[in-house]
């Protein structure tokens, strides 16, 4: 018995001592650390660029889907976010300036479409969600 185990133990340990396998993905929709969305909008002539690992894999996945809110719905998170946004990257002694990096250019009275205002408040809900923050002091939406 005890010869049995110890040749297990050895075939387990050969096995596993293996050289690994490199494995290419060439599949360039998988998210990948360091995601990158660039969204422009032809019609508004304004881009929203989001660098956020995970939040594409979370955009396609969990948030609700396009159409879900109103344009309506979504300017005025936007706006009420944004605010508070820059509020906390201008207290860097307060809030993490490695998490408010840059103010965020946002105004009321320009038309950015439903795809960038789309874009821009799901990156909010998923901030809160994966950093623990509360930009609102309400309810932190879950998507």
């Amino acid at each position: 018995m005890k010869n049995t185990l110890f040749v297990i133990t050895i075939i387990l340990i050969a096995f596993s001592c293996g050289t690994p396998k490199h494995i290419t993905n060439t599949d360039k929709g998988v998210a990948q650390v360091g995601d990158t969305i660039t969204l422009s909008s032809q019609e508004t002539e304004y881009d929203i660029i989001i660098i956020e690992p995970g939040f594409n894999a979370w955009l396609n996945s969990i948030a609700q889907p396009e159409g879900y809110y109103s344009q309506q719905y979504l300017e005025n998170k936007n706006l009420f976010y944004v605010n508070e946004w820059n509020s906390r990257v201008r207290q860097p002694q307060r809030f993490s300036p490695s998490l408010y990096e840059l103010n965020i250019d946002y105004q009321s009275n320009i038309d950015y479409g439903y795809e960038v205002n789309y874009k821009l408040y799901n990156y909010f809900v998923y901030f809160q969600n994966r950093y623990k923050q509360n930009l609102l002091g309400g309810r932190i939406p879950l998507n």
